[in-house]
């Protein structure tokens, strides 16, 4: 080949490789795309205001915009009643409602798996020679940080800590209605059958059943905008059920509940995040806890997070996740090294094969006797899971492009889930140790405060107690700054690259929402809109998995892995 020739071809390599960093949704390879004359922001308002650009969809932004600003008005106005009308939404939600959230996470699992054993597997993202943005390491750092972090600091302890007692503590009856919290029939009195039990329910809530929810709707975001060429938003997954019908008011209707819950799956999880932040402090350096330090707490991490969300994904999120999946891991180290060495390191397994003996009874969805662990645990988890889908779905959708549907739902369901059963293993194990050991106030401790007692039974209290403040504290950034991305991506009618001061409107009241519920409530209002905003988003959810299946069986699959 000459000089010549291989000078133009070179050309050519760069000039596909500058227009795919322009727009990263051009497929490689064959699609089988979505025909349609609708233009991504043709509904945007597109404005200047002084050195500000603004771009959003006209009706998504200005109704989701609108609510949230009155939710946080009224809910600071109405202090006193907010919290009694929390505690009766919360409580009839789960009540009346558990079977449906139980039930529908039982069917995203099984599409799951069936996915993965059927053609449709080898179905690519993006193409059929398409190409992984992101490493392993830094796709599962990004995926899990966003998906799980905040969540297993605050219960990393205090979850097998609870179940354990319960399940030791056996059954209570009271005119004819069980009244403990026990997970199935509980274990009066044996503490090894009550580890078990304890853990199996952990893992129950942390493994293959959130996991499967993100799954589903992150596998639609990614085919129909990779490979279908619509939008970013959840509206476009609905496109083989609705057609153009999703570009007008079932469309918008479907964006804004998307982000009204993925904002309130957020605030539930940022308040949690503050709590735990604050006994940290409290344990270390006996800083008062309460309404006022958690919310000067929020204030200042969303702060932080307004950096990060100014330095975009790549600079910003996927480095702090990094960092912070690193620190985690070393904490778990260090408690592997100090603590019950032996007793963690079996119990992986034994927790593993706990979980897959129990697994049936505790998905069953109907003629449950532990009402108060199925409707106060599993029922407020799924609508929590299901509530925050659309961030962590559209996350994962982002940096997923080039996988197999096959590569995808086996790394999104097994790889987080081993590492969260891991974890739990490893501080739920050492807590329970320490409690048989003759530590019972680690179980008579707040929540927020449960990891911090059980390290104070370990050495170097000071040092890792610090790091897992700074742990809560980097998650709390990481799921800021992630969601703000993600919901400017909706409210922008797909724009994956929207202005920057809507990001910072977005993170901004992220945070104002968590104040607002932490004043309004505290741990019963984030618990009572997180269920809240999944209720409507399940039903969303179920649809969607349907049009998803529609929409693989029209893609062209590959018939062997490009490396």
């Amino acid at each position: 080949m000459s000089d010549k020739k291989e000078e133009v071809l070179s050309g050519d390599k760069d000039l596909e490789r500058e227009r795919k960093a322009n727009d990263p949704m051009i497929p490689d390879g064959e699609v089988n795309p979505i025909a349609t004359d609708y233009k991504v922001g043709q509904d945007n308002v597109v404005m200047k205001i002084g050195p500000f650009g603004l771009d959003f969809h006209n009706r998504v932004f200005a109704i989701s915009g609108l609510a949230i600003i009155a939710f946080v008005f009224l809910t600071l106005i109405f202090q006193n009643q907010a919290e009694p009308m929390f505690t009766s939404m919360r409580n009839w939600l789960t009540g009346n409602l558990d079977w449906f959230f139980i039930g529908a996470a039982n069917i995203f699992v099984v599409l799951c798996v069936v996915l993965i054993f059927t053609p449709l597997g080898r179905v690519r993202l993006g193409g059929t020679e398409a190409r992984p943005d992101f490493s392993y390491l830094g796709w599962f750092s990004m995926l899990f940080a966003a998906g799980m972090g905040i969540g297993l600091m605050f219960y990393g302890v205090s979850e097998p800590m609870s179940h354990f007692t319960t399940a030791l503590g056996g059954t209570t009856m009271e005119d004819g209605v069980r009244t403990d919290w026990a997970p199935l029939g509980g274990a009066a009195g044996n503490e090894a059958e009550a580890m078990r039990l304890g853990m199996a329910a952990t893992i129950f809530h942390w493994a293959l059943h959130p996991w499967a929810i993100y799954a589903v709707l992150a596998l639609g975001l990614a085919l129909f905008a990779f490979n279908k060429g619509l939008p970013l938003t959840i509206r476009s997954i609905f496109y083989p059920l609705l057609g153009e019908r999703i570009w007008g008011w079932p469309g918008h209707i479907i964006d804004i509940v998307a982000i009204l819950a993925t904002l309130f799956g957020l605030a539930t999880s940022l308040g949690l995040g503050a709590a735990q932040a604050a006994a940290g402090l409290n344990f270390l350096f006996d800083i008062p806890t309460g309404d006022i330090t958690e919310v000067l707490l929020v204030v200042g991490i969303t702060a932080i997070a307004l950096i990060s969300v100014l330095a975009g994904l790549e600079a910003g999120v996927q480095r702090l996740s990094q960092a912070n999946m690193i620190l985690a891991a070393l904490l778990m180290l260090f408690v592997i090294i100090v603590g019950p060495t032996v007793a963690i390191l079996t119990g992986f397994f034994e927790n593993l094969a706990a979980y897959v003996v129990e697994l049936p009874k505790l998905s069953n969805p109907v003629g449950r006797e532990d009402s108060n662990f199925s409707q106060g645990w599993t029922a407020f988890y799924w609508a929590w899971w299901i509530a925050w889908s659309p961030f962590v779905g559209m996350f994962i959708a982002r940096v997923s492009r080039g996988r197999t549907v096959r590569e995808f739902l086996v790394s999104v369901l097994i790889i987080p889930s081993l590492a969260c059963v891991f974890w739990m293993t490893v501080f739920g194990t050492t807590a329970m140790d320490q409690f048989l050991a003759g530590a019972r106030e680690i179980a008579s401790s707040e929540l927020p405060l449960q990891l911090f007692v059980m390290l104070d039974g370990l050495p170097w209290t000071g040092i890792t107690s610090f790091i897992g403040i700074i742990l809560v504290m980097v998650f709390f950034i990481t799921s800021s700054d992630s969601g703000s991305l993600v919901i400017d991506t909706i409210s922008a009618g797909g724009k994956v690259e929207a202005p920057v001061p809507q990001r910072v409107f977005w993170c901004t009241f992220e945070g104002l929402v968590a104040i607002s519920l932490i004043l309004g409530g505290g741990l019963v209002a984030l618990q009572a809109m997180a269920v809240s905003a999944g209720l409507p988003f399940t039903i969303v959810l179920l649809a969607a998995s349907i049009a998803v299946v529609q929409g693989l069986r029209s893609e062209p699959r590959i018939n062997k892995i490009v490396k």
